[in-house]
């Protein structure tokens, strides 16, 4: 998974990223405020941020707030861990208010940093398989709702006027529209219609 990390320290974003870098995550940094938005907010960005409170240019709870506010529908896609050695109840309250989703106090323990990246990971994964199973539920009920509607079909040759307002046959619009796999039978009646008598004639 990929992890983006904003440290305006020299030294702490290298040590940072060959911690996350041993633990499997892909890891990118940024030293400043600005370059982290122009990351952040950029297509295909990391959705497991690590923030400095301090940086230069943009502070870490702003860009926590500018992010927040570019989600839609409630959406909460990216999970943002606040990174800092202020660790008033204030600064904890407005960091947490501004939209990161948890709040570590410098000097930090290696161990806890690492089970904390993991519960974002682990939800990150968890909203990603939820964000599939609403998109297979909501095709899933545009197929219902199709083979609930008002289908016209001729009643001589049968066939379905479809969703492009074309006629098709019954059974393809059945295999395009449902996981059903149809296969030609013959039902009693028309085995009777036109069939049995060839069937008699050939047995005498």
């Amino acid at each position: 998974m990929k992890l983006f990390i904003a440290e305006d320290d020299k030294t702490s974003p290298k040590f940072l990223a060959s911690l996350a870098g041993k633990w499997g995550y892909d890891v990118s940094t940024a030293s400043d405020g600005e370059k982290a938005l122009r990351i952040l907010e950029s297509p295909d960005a990391p959705l497991l941020i690590l923030l400095d409170w301090m940086l230069p240019g943009v502070r870490g709870p702003d860009i926590c707030a500018r992010l927040r506010e570019a989600e839609t529908n409630g959406d909460c896609s990216r999970f943002m861990i606040m990174l800092t050695m202020r660790d008033s109840p204030e600064d904890i309250v407005e960091g947490l208010s501004a939209g990161a989703n948890d709040y570590m106090v410098k000097p930090f323990h290696q161990n806890e940093l690492r089970a904390r990246l993991a519960v974002g990971r682990r939800i990150l994964e968890l909203q990603s398989e939820l964000v599939e199973k609403v998109s297979e539920l909501e095709h899933t009920l545009k197929e219902i709702r199709t083979l609930q509607g008002i289908l016209p079909i001729c009643m001589h040759c049968h066939k379905i006027r479809g969703d492009k307002e074309v006629w098709e046959r019954l059974e393809s619009y059945i295999t395009d529209h449902t996981d059903a796999l149809l296969s030609h039978s013959i039902c009693p009646d028309c085995y009777d219609k036109h069939y049995k008598a060839d069937a008699e004639g050939t047995e005498d």
